[in-house]
This record gives C-alpha cells, structure tokens and sequence, in this order.
C-alpha cells in the first residue's frame, strides 16, 4: 500500500502556502499529493484545484499531484476533460483526476442544479469523459447530458477516480474510472464493502484491478482527546450528510473522528497496516493537529512511505 499525502488549503494561508506543502512533500520523498476542490461555501481558500496543481507540476518535479476531487456538476465533462489535458500537460503526465459528484447541500442548495440520480448522473458523465480524455470523437444525446465534440492533445490522459462509497458510486466507479477515492471510511466498511464491490464491477466491465484509496486525518499526538474533538468540530459537517453517514453506519462508529488514525507512531501504523490488509491500495493522508503534531505525523508517514518502496 503507498502512503501518500493530502493537503486542505487553510483559511488565508495563499497560494504559495499550497504550492510549498506540495513542495515539502516532494522533498520529503512522498510520491503522490491530493488536494480538494473546496465548495464556495467554504471560508478556506478555496483555489480551483486543476489550475493549481498544473502551476505546481511545473514548480515541483517528480511528484503526481491529483485533485480529491474536482466536482462534475457545473462542469461540462468535454470542458473538463480539456482542463484535466492541459494540467496534463503541464505536469508532464503527472496529474491524476480526482473526480465526485459532491453533495446536495452544494450542488441544489448553492449552484442550482438538480441533485437526482447522482449516480446515473455520474455513469453518464464518465461515458462523455473517458472518450473525450482518449482523443476520440463524442457523440453523445443522453438524458442529462449533450456532448458533440472532439479533443488532439499530445500525451497520455490522465488516470481518472472517482469518490464513490454508496453501492452505485462504486458500480460506476469501478465500471468506468481507474478506482475509488473514500472519505471517512473505516477498514471494516473498506473489507467488507468498498473492496469488494468495485472489484466486482470491474472484473464484471473487464477492466483491471482497481485503485482503492483511502483519504482520512492522521495525527500522531500524545493528546488523543483533543485532535478528535478538533477534528470533529472541523470536520462536524461529515457526520451530518447522508453519504458519510451511510459510511460510518457501516464501520459502527458515531463520528468522523473515530475512524481517523490519532496516537502515538505505533497505534498509527497499526491503523495504516489495517488498511493495508483489507485490501487499500493508497493510503492518503490529512497531517492534522498543532505544528509539532504535524510535523511528528508527516515524518512518521515519511518513513512508512520510503519503507513501502
């Protein structure tokens, strides 16, 4: 399993506070970075995460850098597979094109648009993208989707995976995307859900083996206690909507916080070994806590990460 890491844009912490963590990370010797997409409801900065990650691909070699996730809704799919070629391209194929359908208190409540069926939305979006990203002619009339339209670009497009926890997210994911990106998904959800549904839709599409990765906060502290507290103060929203809900039902736990990885390096590995065993292949990790806390995890994932090589 590769130990990669994830970086949120702070609340006015600038472009260049982003662009030096992916830098760090680099430096560090980590082989992969993910930022969100942050919805305009949220009082971080909230960088358009394509444009960001195609400037840092060309400030900082070696490491891919993918977007957790750009959200399909307000985004025509030939007008993003166009972005996700150019931040391509910029990155010397480096990019990776993290992709969801977000949540209806963003996609209805603040741009409008209709929230049915994501999953039918997202099989239709993907239909329309994967052609698009290869080069090919589209000519597509679906029921949400109109897409007539071709793209040249030189080099190879970027791996697509797809947020997806739900049963049909992961159909889809695993029909039509490289894998599965999750969010505040325990192993027991991971092994006896995650895994084995989207191996079993892309067995059934004929497609490769898919990526399982796992995105969670991880703080190696000695004040247990308090990083949950805080992680659930900022991250309250989570437990609130019903695909993070459905998620955590499924792990048996009450909060986001209780299935984040928090103690001392011992406890820490043992919860990245977990994930391992169930069949995660990318752990992707949110260093969270005071500077001291940070700094103690991402060295701590540092070493996991080099002795996983």
């Amino acid at each position: 399993m590769d130990i990669t890491l994830s970086f949120v844009p702070g609340r006015g912490a600038g472009f260049d506070s982003l662009l030096g963590d992916i830098a760090t990370a680099a430096e560090a010797g980590f082989g992969r970075v993910w930022v969100p997409q942050l919805p305009p409801v949220a009082a971080t900065d909230g960088w358009d995460v394509l444009t960001a990650l195609a400037v840092a691909g060309t400030r900082t070699p070696g490491i891919e850098l993918g977007s957790a996730v750009a959200v399909a809704y307000g985004q025509h799919p030939l007008v993003l597979a166009r972005q996700a070629l150019t931040a391509a391209a910029a990155t010397g194929g480096r990019f990776i094109l993290g992709l969801g359908v977000s949540h209806r208190f963003i996609v209805a409540d603040t741009l409008g648009y209709s929230f049915d069926a994501p999953a039918a939305y997202l099989r239709e979006y993907l239909q329309v993208l994967g052609p698009a990203l290869a080069g090919r002619a589209v000519d597509h009339h679906g029921p949400r989707i109109t897409a007539v339209g071709q793209l040249s670009f030189a080099g190879a497009a970027p791996r697509v995976v797809v947020a997806a926890l739900g049963p049909r997210m992961l159909d889809v994911a695993g029909a039509l995307a490289d894998g599965t990106l999750t969010t505040w998904a325990g192993p027991k959800a991971v092994a006896e859900h995650i895994v084995p549904r989207i191996i079993r839709a892309a067995a059934h599409a004929g497609r490769p083996a898919p990526q399982v990765i796992v995105g969670l906060p991880v703080s190696i502290t000695d004040d247990v206690e308090a990083t949950r507290a805080q992680i659930n103060t900022t991250f309250g929203i989570a437990n609130q909507l019903p695909a993070y809900r459905a998620v955590m039902e499924r792990e048996g736990v009450d909060s986001v916080a209780e299935v984040c990885l928090i103690g001392d390096e011992a406890e820490v590995v043992r919860g990245l070994r977990r994930f391992a065993d169930v069949g995660a292949t990318e752990f992707s990790a949110f260093p969270t806590g005071d500077d001291a806390a940070r700094a103690r995890t991402i060295e701590v994932l540092r070493e996991v990460a080099l002795a996983t090589v």
